[in-house]
């Protein structure tokens, strides 16, 4: 049960990686997230039931998902919708291309090989924290988080804000598709419902890791990330073996992220109550 849950956590984690470009570095409320999930998971499981190598269905599941992105950004960037309602639109649309790509609304992969195991998930993290870091530390990756600090200041240092927007939508959601592909072959089935909630597993594991490691490093940011998805599904095994009713995950997710984001305003509190009692 407890490598199952750590095998879940990084999994998952590579979810809140893909989330972490967007919400966090550049400061977008991107709900494509929702749909380029179970998109990854719709492709890989497809083309894995037509004979496809799975590996090479994982590739085709991420660039699924950077292709969700790209028309995320476009709308954005080049039609002006705001980015919440232009990943709404795709977010929605999604759903009929996962119907077009399975044909049906759930298929699954019983006796069908795929990519499954501890070693396939630690193996996913790491090569996704690697190449983030490493993307985030060249000149390109410095005038993306330029971006998202000050798009005005970035502007007058002449990077193409508008770029840094796209290529983090792009990146982003391939990388959350990529989640959703791996998810999908653990679970065994891919599902058009798989991404409702996801976002909010993703901040909880964003939340949860800066809340127990604070104010750190962008390689212990990306750490504290995969550390609070593996917290996160602790707290959800701990909700299910206290008898708690599984249809209301949601639910316990959504209290889970609340009481998370709360934390930091609780303990000022606390801090400044204390401080004016010293005084």
């Amino acid at each position: 049960m407890i490598v199952s849950t750590i095998n879940q956590g990084l999994l998952w984690a590579i979810l809140g990686l893909g989330i972490f470009l967007t919400f966090r570095i550049l400061n977008f409320p991107d709900m494509t997230a929702e749909g380029s999930f179970p998109l990854g998971g719709a492709v890989a499981v497809t083309l894995i039931t037509q004979g496809v190598n799975p590996l090479i269905a994982t590739v085709a599941a991420f660039a699924a998902g950077c292709a969700a992105g790209f028309i995320t950004g476009l709308l954005y960037t080049k039609g002006k919708i705001p980015t919440l309602l232009a990943g709404i639109l795709v977010m929605t649309s999604c759903n009929s291309v996962m119907l077009m790509v399975m044909g049906r609304a759930n298929l699954g992969l019983l006796g069908l090989t795929k990519l499954k195991g501890t070693w396939v998930s630690v193996i996913a993290v790491v090569l996704v924290l690697l190449v983030m870091f490493y993307f985030l530390n060249t000149n390109l990756g410095q005038a993306f988080i330029a971006t998202g600090d000050n798009v005005d200041m970035a502007k007058s240092f002449g990077i193409h804000t508008d770029r840094m927007e796209l290529l983090g939508l792009v990146v982003s959601n391939g990388i959350i598709a990529l989640s959703g592909a791996l998810i999908s072959q653990n679970d065994g089935y891919a599902d058009v419902s798989k991404g409702l909630g996801v976002i909010v597993i993703g901040l909880a594991s964003i939340i949860i890791g800066e809340v127990l490691f604070g104010n750190v490093s962008m390689f212990e940011r990306l750490i504290a990330i995969v550390i609070g998805a593996i917290c996160y599904q602790f707290l959800i095994l701990l909700v299910i073996k206290l008898g708690f009713n599984t249809n209301y995950l949601k639910l316990f997710s959504a209290i889970i992220l609340a009481g998370c984001l709360m934390i930091p305003t609780l303990k000022a509190k606390v801090f400044k109550g204390v401080n004016l009692n010293a005084n």
